[in-house]
């Protein structure tokens, strides 16, 4: 079923005048799943003169999705697009996509710098929170899934610093996860919860951002189909595989085209989390 936002292929509609204008946006995580929806719906809604940082691990899926939107626009001139191929789980990975995003865009040409903190692992979904006691294994994890998100904000938001005429927002992918507790998924749901508080605090410290923390839902993605196979806890893995089989899955299109919604009403109190099922 389509929704009013929806065109057939799952793209964004046409939504009266409205448009991300002329804007940095970030996307981590993009080179597949919901980053790489998300990515491909901004694009028809950045205005010329705007740069798309595309930042994934995968070079190539990168690449196809920088060719796949190049070829959606139909050679549609002033939208910029670059990949930053970096694992943002290690420093360098950070620093690397900091670099590219100063020499991307100048700060104060810019009117509005979007920020997509969609990168993310499931980690170790088989065993149970008493099995964790290799503190570098949790700290890897915790790198890539909390750390990283912090580092990159904070680095990206020091060379869009706040000024007249600029709108700042910062998304974090976040999780029903966040808010409640799945048994032997205890990596993930810790990394989410950390995450919205992380931002939460960060919208109460910068009041002129504009952050939101948005659960996408049950998506049709390779990491789902990883939770089904390795889910420790078998009440838990017979509830998603009940999901899938039943056609309860979400698109990451359908997904990402009611965020993109969202952001363009601006209405959202900063710092929530909204749910998919929440709009």
């Amino acid at each position: 079923m389509l929704h009013s936002d929806e065109t057939s292929d799952g793209g964004v509609a046409a939504l009266g005048a409205q448009d991300l204008g002329r804007a940095l946006c970030i996307v981590s995580g993009a080179s597949r799943g919901f980053g790489r929806a998300l990515a491909a719906q901004a694009a028809a809604l950045l205005r010329p003169g705007s740069v798309l940082l595309l930042v994934s691990r995968s070079g190539d899926r990168l690449r196809e999705l920088q060719a796949h939107i190049g070829a959606s626009s139909g050679g549609r001139d002033g939208l910029h697009v670059r990949c930053v191929v970096a694992d943002l789980g290690e420093q360098r990975g950070v620093e690397e996509t900091l670099r590219v995003v100063k020499e991307s865009a100048a700060a104060d040409m810019m009117e509005h710098l979007l920020l997509v903190n969609n990168a993310a692992s499931l980690g170790d979904v088989s065993r149970f929170a008493t099995s964790f006691t290799d503190l570098s294994e949790v700290n890897h994890y915790l790198s890539l899934n909390v750390s990283s998100a912090l580092s990159l904000t904070a680095a990206v938001l020091s060379v869009f610093p706040r000024r007249p005429g600029l709108r700042r927002t910062v998304v974090n992918i976040s999780s029903l996860c966040a808010l409640q507790p799945f048994p032997s998924w205890v990596l993930y749901c810790t990394g989410k919860a950390a995450r919205d508080m992380m931002f939460r605090v960060l919208a109460v410290e910068e009041p002129d951002l504009r952050v939101l923390s948005y659960a996408p839902g049950p998506l049709d993605t390779e990491m789902q189909v990883q939770a089904r196979v390795n889910t420790g806890d078998p009440n838990l893995r017979s509830t998603i595989s009940t999901m899938q089989a039943q056609g309860q899955l979400l698109t990451c299109e359908e997904s990402s085209a009611k965020l993109i919604k969202v952001l363009l009403e601006d209405s959202y109190q900063s710092g929530a989390h909204l749910d998919f099922y929440d709009l």
